[in-house]
């Protein structure tokens, strides 16, 4: 079971006005705007990836054949806001929504993400269930961890100082970006 994103939601954690101020871009340098906005983009990937935290809020699906035999699935979406909504699937593909209520979420948003199923849920008799959670950080979610928004801050100005010193070279967080990444780091389930 691995949750797939369906859309994102609300904008991105650092403003594009916000990482002009910070790399100290005139406003009539404009032209640069749509290189940071991809940079913020994609040092925000970047920097979920390292923390295993998600910054932006999204929606993901789940879909399980069974439900859990100990009523509890953990998942990797840190932090976890919300159960959105649950559905059956039939095998010809029509969904049913079903009262979302007996799942809940886990007692630790952050480091302990994960939904717990009450008693009340029907038998899924052949079908599947989808179940669609808000993740994310910003939007209904919590404020996102200051650490990690001043890593994509520092990922954002090295991209931008160092673009096509090397073509070659992966695009890594730079030492100090990683260092407040890891610190946020979520440990596996």
């Amino acid at each position: 079971m691995t949750p797939i994103r369906v859309a994102d939601l609300g904008v991105e954690p650092v403003s594009l006005a916000a990482m002009r101020a910070y790399l100290r871009l005139g406003s009539d340098e404009s032209a640069e705007d749509t290189l940071v906005a991809a940079l913020v983009t994609a040092a925000r990937g970047a920097v979920e990836t390292a923390s295993r935290r998600l910054l932006r809020p999204a929606r993901f699906q789940v879909v399980l054949t069974a439900w859990p035999a100990d009523g509890v699935l953990p998942l990797p979406l840190s932090p976890l806001v919300a159960v959105e909504r649950v559905s059956l699937a039939a095998a010809d593909g029509v969904l049913s929504a079903i009262d979302p209520g007996p799942i809940r979420l886990g007692p630790d948003p952050w480091d302990a993400p994960c939904l717990r199923f009450g008693p009340d849920l029907p038998a899924l008799d052949g079908r599947s269930a989808l179940v669609e959670v808000i993740a994310g950080s910003g939007g209904d979610g919590p404020v996102a961890p200051e650490p990690l928004l001043q890593a994509l801050r520092l990922t954002v100005a090295d991209w931008f100082e160092n673009r096509g010193d090397d073509p070659g070279a992966p695009r890594l967080l730079p030492p100090a970006a990683a260092g407040l990444a890891t610190a946020c780091r979520r440990m596996r389930l």
